[in-house]
């Protein structure tokens, strides 16, 4: 039997999406989603960042239920020599997350939005750039970068199936750690679709502008 879908989640609370939007909190997002688990000094450390702000961050994302405590070390930091303190380790919490969609978004949300993506599409680039330009020679993986550009006519719902699909084709490969085979890595996946410019709306609006 195929594993439960989850139940999509709308992050339509203003200060969560605010949170969510602060480049340094989508950086430790980002690390903990490829490194997994870390302790604010570990994100401090691989982030340029000290231990009080990394700490004040993963409460803020806690807060919000973005990232939360393992409840333990993980067996790599248990190996390790013992520390005089316990340590706090934070995770991403999983699940389907998803956004008011821009219709039922008020201005100063629609903002956040903006700066959200902004700041996230160019945080996904720089790392796709950088792991490519840094893939070694003879490693397997350097050929692991598939990348696609097309395009499709849809309608509005046609379109909402095809995204409720890809998500559905994600969640079909998602496993436990328990399952997961030996010489599996993490793989991030990004589906940026939008509809192409209105042919109709441009040319009326070139009617009411003039000849440039």
């Amino acid at each position: 039997m195929p594993p439960a879908l989850p139940t999509p989640v709308e992050i339509g609370d203003l200060a969560a999406l605010k949170a969510l939007a602060q480049p340094r909190r989508q950086r430790m997002l980002e690390h903990l989603t490829l490194h997994g688990p870390a302790t604010s000094a570990t994100l401090a450390r691989a982030l340029a960042l000290n231990t009080g702000s990394t700490s004040y961050h993963l409460r803020e994302l806690a807060r919000h239920g973005l990232v939360e405590e393992t409840g333990g070390e993980p067996p790599e930091a248990r190996d390790a020599a013992p520390s005089a303190h316990r340590e706090r380790w934070w995770r991403v919490v999983p699940g389907d997350r998803r956004f008011p969609p821009r219709s039922r978004q008020s201005p100063e949300m629609r903002h956040v939005m903006d700066e959200l993506n902004h700041h996230a599409y160019a945080a996904d680039l720089d790392l796709f750039e950088r792991l490519q330009r840094g893939a070694a020679d003879g490693d397997p993986w350097a050929d692991a970068f598939p990348y696609s550009r097309g395009t499709i006519r849809l309608t509005l719902p046609e379109l909402r199936e095809f995204f409720e699909e890809y998500i559905a084709l994600l969640n079909r490969y998602k496993r436990p750690e328990t399952e997961t085979p030996p010489g599996a890595r993490t793989v991030l996946t990004r589906l940026f679709a939008h509809p192409a410019p209105d042919p109709h709306e441009q040319a009326h609006n070139r009617r009411e502008t003039g000849p440039s």
